[in-house]
């Protein structure tokens, strides 16, 4: 499928929103951001998905990252919808969200379902989120079917695992959860992680006598 994945640029699209229109680059900024997509305004498992947004937005402003939905509808449609989704649970919705009625930016941006489609036949958006650094590089894609919401605690664990590999030259294991220790960089030799990480580090013993898993706490 054409469009971004792990490592490509995102496009500096100029987008309209609820918000008013802006540049992507430009509302980006210095963050990190995730920009996420839905197949349609007024559709069960999306107002579930934009209305928990809205509920971790203050755990993702902590980690210094913006929010911002994308919706094929137009804006008329993304405020009428904005009341059914801060009804759900009573959270505000303080994210833009990009209108698409052309259906022109989820092909620039890989959100297009490859499946499902609307009435008329048209293309919607797949369930996809792109987590984009402030280098305004894709860090992280997730792509999900129409019929599967996303777990909000899954995105703030990888926006974590993502921001700690970027500042400390580790990488998170399987399972992983914030808080847990992490596995030192291949890159890094002994020499160097122990003046990376002078509170120290354990190595596992495994029967091929390779020191390469390596844990510690930051």
């Amino acid at each position: 499928m054409p469009g971004l994945t792990i490592g490509d640029d995102l496009p500096n699209l100029q987008v309209e929103t609820n918000h008013g229109k802006m540049k992507l680059h430009d509302y980006v900024g210095d963050s990190y951001t995730i920009l996420f997509s839905h197949p349609g305004d007024f559709t069960p498992v999306c107002t579930t998905e934009l209305a928990m947004m809205a509920a971790y937005a203050s755990k993702f402003g902590e980690r210094g990252v913006k929010l911002v939905g994308l919706s094929c509808d137009d804006v008329q449609s993304h405020n009428e919808w904005i009341k059914d989704i801060e009804a759900y649970n009573g959270q505000k919705v303080t994210y833009p969200i990009i209108a698409d009625p052309k259906r022109e930016l989820i092909k620039q941006l890989n959100m297009v379902d490859p499946d499902e489609t609307d009435s008329s036949g048209h293309k919607l958006p797949s369930r996809a989120l792109h987590i984009v650094g402030p280098d305004k590089k894709i860090k992280l894609s997730f792509l999900y079917p129409a019929s599967t919401g996303r777990n909000m605690d899954e995105v703030l664990r990888v926006v974590e695992s993502l921001q700690k590999a970027a500042k400390y030259k580790v990488a998170t294991p399987a399972n992983w959860k914030p808080g847990e220790p992490v596995v030192i960089a291949p890159s890094v030799s002994n020499e160097e992680a122990k003046e990376m990480f002078p509170q120290g580090f354990d190595t596992a013993n495994l029967p091929s006598g390779k020191s390469y898993l390596r844990f510690t706490n930051v």
